[in-house]
């Protein structure tokens, strides 16, 4: 299975995918004035220094954020995204990587609110630290799938529930879509995004399966691959896949991705893809 502690991934061509996503749907819930929830059940350390053991030992952050941050022709639907990497690395060298919390903290309005929950014992603390004076979060050392029933429905009745398990157990794939059951029944209005990692194709079309059995509708496919399909060890491609997505979202990526695929892989292998596993 796929071993994703993200410190040895941070700024990876996933990470691009991922935290493009979830700017873009910042930035639409950002359009109405009500405050709202985000919800993030495997959030991790929250940052990730570039320079360390781990960033270093596998420097896929040089074939992801490192290609773009600096881009003249950057498309406006990046804005967002970058404007974080730029925040936390002011004087224009690459040093550290948001992860999912700090990218919403960035863009989360002072009425918003954070909820962000690691299970991981040496990520908890530094997350738990990261976000010790910001009156807008909590963090918990807490399971994130539980959270999916504890939390929800926020009070504002309006959130983004962002779903980034490790899938270093089989049984993650078939987890992500119970869980998504569980919020989906309690907060039916909520928009859920989850992040999946393409190691084995079947896992994929396995949970694809699954979440169209559910019933749940308006589901998005987002995915970016850097190489072929493969049986062989490694992540040749991630995707997101939206519940409730704002109505600009798939065309903003349809924009978007050829762009990042071009510049994340100069080879051209691999594909872009935007479609819906259940429409309206």
């Amino acid at each position: 299975m796929l071993s994703y502690r993200h410190s040895f991934h941070a700024g990876n061509h996933a990470d691009v995918l991922k935290h493009t996503v979830q700017s873009l749907i910042i930035d639409a819930l950002n359009e109405k004035e009500k405050p709202y929830l985000y919800l993030d059940t495997h959030a991790g350390a929250g940052r990730y220094q570039l320079s360390s053991e781990h960033a270093e030992r596998t420097g896929e952050y040089l074939e992801g954020i490192a290609r773009i941050w600096q881009q003249d022709d950057v498309p406006a639907e990046l804005e967002s995204y970058l404007s974080c990497i730029k925040a936390l690395n002011p004087n224009g060298k690459l040093r550290f990587y948001p992860g999912s919390p700090l990218i919403a903290r960035h863009l989360l309005r002072e009425d918003d609110k954070l909820n962000l929950t690691e299970l991981h014992p040496s990520d908890f603390p530094l997350l738990r630290n990261e976000f010790s004076k910001d009156d807008r979060a909590r963090t918990e050392r807490a399971d994130g799938y539980q959270q999916l029933k504890a939390k929800l429905p926020p009070p504002s009745r309006r959130g983004l529930i962002l779903i980034d398990p490790p899938y270093e157990l089989k049984t993650d794939y078939q987890a992500v879509v119970k869980g998504i059951q569980e919020g989906y029944k309690r907060f039916g209005t909520g928009v859920f995004a989850l992040w999946y990692p393409v190691v084995l194709r079947q896992q994929i079309k396995r949970m694809v399966a699954d979440l169209e059995a559910t019933g749940i509708r308006r589901i998005l496919q987002i995915e970016l691959a850097v190489r072929p399909d493969s049986d062989q060890r490694g992540m040749t491609a991630s995707g997101m896949i939206v519940i409730n997505p704002p109505w600009k979202l798939e065309q903003q990526m349809n924009n978007v991705l050829p762009w990042l695929h071009k510049q994340l892989v100069p080879t051209g292998t691999g594909h872009t893809k935007v479609s819906w596993i259940v429409p309206e």
